[in-house]
């Protein structure tokens, strides 16, 4: 008690010395009394020895902007919810109510292109060994053959395009989407735009880069990390699917919005167009499914295989009138629904 007051005036140097000092056994603290106004130069005091750093502590890295951590597994909740968010706000700002998603092969090229590379195959200025130039040649074959689908994706977007801007809406209605790539996301991008409308592309960051096509809005071009968002993104707001010849990609695009409709877990109709009964019926055998019992007859109404761009448009725009139009505002200051719902 001697020496609390003392403590409670001291300046922090006296402070610690006599911390110190009452730390030791009284015989102890007798001979190493000292005054703190005097020192020894023989001895250094390790409270003064201690060199105050010439550089404050840095401020940490706010949380939201931590890489490091955003990075990291812990941070992947996080790139999630990004990747909800940000594209959820995009859209909102966009005015885009819903939309028509084409899928099909990102391998395809146009007609000209696609006979382009075949005449120049055929020239084998590359000299390639026999073999492969037969390989070659038949893929080239494949691709003009092939062409006339980017062709129909194309004149088809571009059909859709020009009703679905001419709806009366506050919001974008229908609006073309595609993965955002080559091939017949491309021509069906490239429809749209040329047509005059929005376009979207959801692309996905890949091993090999897959570079977004020129044809999409540039504020509607997507880039995705994780697969599941895209495809959530894909479903949550299409009021129409169409399907033209591709590969694993395409088809499990297919099968996913099929078990959804036939699981009733969209609240709303959507409309799945199959294009091409050529390439679809060499691919999937869908009555088969019936025969074996593992889908009702019913099921396969969920789908309509055409032929046709024309064929196409007449069936989305009849279905999307009959399902989707039916809430267009008739008074002014109505609102539609702000966005696109599911069950659940």
């Amino acid at each position: 008690m001697g020496i609390a007051m003392p403590l409670a005036r001291a300046r922090p140097l006296e402070y610690a010395v006599a911390l110190r000092q009452f730390a030791l056994i009284p015989s102890e603290r007798e001979s190493s009394m000292i005054d703190p106004n005097k020192s020894d130069p023989n001895k250094s005091d390790p409270i003064k020895s201690d060199p105050i750093k010439s550089d404050p502590l840095q401020s940490a890295p706010l949380a939201y902007q931590n890489e490091t951590f955003l990075n990291s597994p812990d941070g992947r909740v996080l790139r999630i919810l990004a990747e909800y968010q940000e594209p959820l706000a995009r859209f909102r700002r966009e005015q885009i109510q819903d939309t028509v998603v084409f899928f099909g092969s990102a391998r395809f090229e146009g007609k000209s292109a696609a006979t382009t590379h075949l005449t120049a195959l055929e020239k084998n200025e590359a000299h390639a060994p026999l073999a492969q130039q037969e390989e070659n040649l038949k893929r080239a074959h494949a691709s003009v053959d092939m062409a006339r689908y980017y062709e129909d994706a194309r004149r088809l977007a571009h059909m859709l395009t020009t009703w679905s801007i001419q709806i009366p809406a506050r919001r974008h209605r229908f609006v073309v989407t595609t993965g955002g790539g080559p091939g017949i996301m491309e021509a069906a991008n490239l429809g749209a735009h040329e047509a005059g409308g929005k376009t979207i592309g959801l692309n996905i960051a890949l091993p090999f880069e897959q570079n977004p096509n020129p044809y999409v809005t540039p504020s509607l071009n997507f880039q995705f990390h994780y697969f599941f968002m895209r495809k959530f993104w894909f479903a949550y707001l299409a009021k129409g699917l169409v399907i033209f010849p591709g590969g694993f990609g395409t088809m499990d695009e297919l099968f996913e919005i099929l078990t959804l409709a036939q699981t009733d877990k969209l609240a709303k109709k959507i409309l799945v167009v199959i294009y091409g009964s050529e390439y679809w019926n060499r691919i999937i055998n869908f009555q088969a499914f019936v025969d074996a019992g593992t889908v009702s007859q019913g099921d396969l109404n969920l789908l309509k295989i055409v032929d046709s761009p024309e064929d196409a448009f007449e069936f989305l725009r009849d279905g999307l009138t009959n399902y989707h139009l039916g809430g267009t505002p008739k008074k002014e200051g109505e609102v539609l629904p702000e966005i696109a719902k599911t069950r659940g």
